[in-house]
């Protein structure tokens, strides 16, 4: 006995399995860019915040990186944020979920200002 197999049998199969496996593939990559685009660094080095000021949405956690060889602090206006005294590459972060402006600055070098828009 001889089994005839149809020539586009497997295209089911295949179109199966890649229907399977691509979404997966672009949801973890759009995700990873969705991570990324909610998390913002700040360097703070010759004594001042940079970028000074920058523009986030609600829900973006910014990084602030001392690389200055000095201490400083990162320290809101309205003392809604608060870091400990960061030494050389000490990081400190902080998640905006309200929409509005946070002007902050160095608690150990008032002149050093800096600013969060929120939208």
């Amino acid at each position: 006995m001889r089994i005839r197999v149809r020539p586009n049998a497997f295209v089911p199969v295949v179109v199966l399995v890649a229907a399977l496996l691509l979404p997966a593939t672009s949801y973890f990559s759009v995700n990873a860019q969705q991570t990324e685009a909610a998390n913002v660094e700040v360097k703070i080095d010759n004594f001042s915040f940079g970028p000074a000021a920058i523009t986030v949405k609600a829900g973006t956690t910014v990084t602030w990186i001392n690389r200055d060889d000095i201490p400083h602090t990162v320290v809101a206006d309205d003392k809604l944020f608060k870091s400990k005294v960061l030494d050389t590459d000490e990081k400190f972060s902080y998640t905006f979920s309200k929409p509005g402006t946070y002007p902050y600055f160095c608690s150990v070098h008032p002149k050093m200002t800096g600013k969060v828009v929120v939208q």
